[in-house]
């Protein structure tokens, strides 16, 4: 009764008056009388004399004590129904309101704390309303448009397609409202009318219901094939190497041997064998990189005589490197370039690696086109099918007490990080034993040796946990007095025998590396290495700027176009663009 309207007139034909109420009739009243109306009413049986008598006419017969009871426990039903609809119509109320407090209480305070009615955001709250609207709107007239043809309904099939065409123009490119033109919303009303016509004519929800799931099956397909070729292409971007950056060791070479470097006999430098200095170890191929790994490190040095680099790079490279800082020699720093290939003893023979590049399986997945991994069988193993990660300047941190037989002590360091403090205390750090001292990655559920082997194989899950913390390569300290006692080498190569099928790890350096030094490694406090600057957007800069080592792990490296404008300064800040070489080359800030 509460949601009648109190405009409804209820009243009995047979009291004769059809005239409106006085206005204190209370709906109740009227309700009522309409009760009277339905018991009181006989209806005619045949008889003669009822069919001349007006049925309207005929005068109310009094109850009979049974009727009068009927009525009676009918009200009272009714009155218990609406007391009972009024009561869950209540605990409707509570519940809602118990869920409301009880979501309020979820709120993250940080999280509203971001909102400020005064930012432009909250102008407009629905700055794309209109935009979503039409995007739906083309969505219905395709599957109307589908059910009108196949129902042979052209006129109106081609006044869908017309508008969707008309939607799509008005669309264009916008992102918000804003960005619409003004006749856009007119051009809204009138899709609208047109599929409200189709609607009315066409609406057959078997038929429209497997339209639109083939429609999401077919976006489906067309999204997994995006992301797939989304994914190709970063990859093949992030390993591209820009001109300058390939200009760069041309020029360096051409003048190295314009000048007569190489007529000139190398000096053996007592430092690089001193056990009591501070050595690094940077094995990389990308000389502008390197140097500014150097240059960062020497700029946050308090003692920069004390600090020696060893720098490995491959054969196509040494001549680069080596002119490059033959002209700029980092002050009092000592430096040392080494090739790759001048280490007799790296063969395959004896390195693990070598002898799977070797095998013509390996060749096969590497080097063919047409093998399974590449772009048509998905985007999972386009990282790992890149020869880079069988590449020996990967593999040579393996080999560190073999490259540096006399040394005790050495920070490796990656070419894609940028030092923002002075790393000497790192060689007091009390390793406890272990060999290797690196920050671990694993938060809550994430990066965990679960993430990088494979345990359905027992030969894992027999040895190792896969809630272990995993942690990153980047910036490590290695003990290698500890690491020859341990023979780490020899634990690296029986892994990497039992893996030349790639059923326990996906290719590269981590995956050993956490199996190799499995409970050898000291887990250093996370100021030490902050990662992520080269696929994270969302890191706390903060945090960025308190960290010692900043490393740009990830396809976004700060010397591609694909590097992340807020991170980029880091490492820009050591980049010397008035360099003669870097100028000819085109670097640009």
């Amino acid at each position: 009764m509460s949601h009648l309207s109190a405009s409804w007139i209820l009243e009995n034909p047979a009291d004769g008056d059809n005239g409106l109420p006085n206005s204190s009739q209370t709906l109740g009243d009227s309700f009522q009388a309409g009760m009277n109306l339905e018991e009181n009413v006989e209806y005619p049986m045949g008889d003669h004399q009822s069919e001349e008598v007006g049925f309207f006419n005929r005068q109310k017969p009094p109850l009979s004590p049974v009727k009068l009871k009927r009525q009676m426990l009918r009200q009272k039903r009714m009155e218990l129904r609406t007391a009972e609809l009024i009561r869950q119509d209540n605990e409707n109320d509570n519940i809602m309101q118990e869920t409301a407090f009880e979501q309020s209480k979820r709120l993250e305070p940080r999280v509203t704390g971001k909102y400020s009615i005064w930012r432009r955001d909250f102008e407009s709250p629905n700055t794309d309303s209109t935009l979503k609207l039409m995007r739906d709107q083309i969505i219905l007239a395709k599957a109307y448009a589908h059910v009108a043809k196949s129902k042979n309904e052209s006129s109106l099939y081609n006044s869908l397609m017309k508008h969707c065409k008309e939607s799509q123009r008005a669309i264009g490119d916008a992102n918000s409202d804003a960005e619409l033109p003004s006749s856009a919303l007119n051009q809204a009303q009138a899709m609208g009318h047109v599929l409200s016509i189709a609607k009315d004519q066409l609406y057959d929800c078997p038929t429209v219901q497997r339209k639109f799931r083939a429609m999401i099956q077919s976006t489906e397909g067309t999204v997994t094939a995006l992301k797939r070729k989304s994914s190709f292409l970063i990859q093949l971007a992030a390993k591209i190497v820009p001109r300058p950056l390939h200009c760069l060791p041309l020029q360096l070479a051409a003048d190295y041997y314009l000048q007569g470097h190489h007529k000139k006999e190398e000096q053996i430098n007592e430092k690089f064998e001193d056990p009591s200095l501070y050595h690094y170890a940077i094995f990389s191929d990308n000389v502008l990189a390197t140097s500014v790994v150097v240059n960062s490190t020497v700029a946050h040095a308090k003692e920069p005589e004390k600090h020696v680099f060893h720098i490995v790079t491959d054969k196509l490279n040494f001549v680069a490197m080596k002119m490059w800082f033959l002209v700029n020699a980092p002050p009092k720093a000592t430096i040392q370039i080494e090739n790759i290939d001048s280490f007799k003893w790296l063969n395959s023979s004896y390195c693990s690696v070598l002898r799977q590049l070797e095998s013509a399986r390996l060749k096969e997945y590497y080097f063919k086109a047409n093998h399974p991994s590449s772009l048509s069988a998905g985007s999972d193993n386009l990282k790992y099918r890149n020869p880079k990660y069988l590449s020996m300047l990967n593999h040579l941190r393996f080999y560190l007490p073999e490259v540096y037989p006399k040394l005790e002590k050495i920070l490796f360091l990656d070419d894609d990080i940028v030092v923002q403090k002075d790393l000497t205390p790192l060689w007091s750090v009390d390793l406890h034993g272990m060999v290797n001292g690196a920050v671990e990655t694993c938060k809550e559920s994430f990066h965990r040796f679960d993430k990088y082997l494979n345990f359905s194989n027992p030969l894992i899950s027999e040895n190792f946990s896969p809630n272990a913390c995993g942690w990153a390569f980047g910036m490590n300290m290695f003990d290698l007095k500890e690491w020859r006692k341990r023979n780490i080498t020899g634990i690296y190569h029986y892994w990497q025998d039992a893996n030349e099928d790639r059923t326990l790890w996906k290719l590269g350096t981590l995956p050993p590396g956490l199996i190799t030094f499995y409970n050898l490694t000291y887990p250093l406090d996370r100021s030490w290495h902050v990662l992520g600057l080269g696929y994270d957007p969302a890191l706390n800069l903060t945090q960025i700027d308190n960290g010692a080592v900043v490393h740009y792990n990830g396809n976004n490296k700060p010397w591609l176009d694909l590097a992340v404008s807020k991170y980029k300064p880091y490492w820009s800040k050591y980049v010397m663009y008035d360099n003669y070489y870097l100028k000819n080359c085109n670097f640009r800030e």
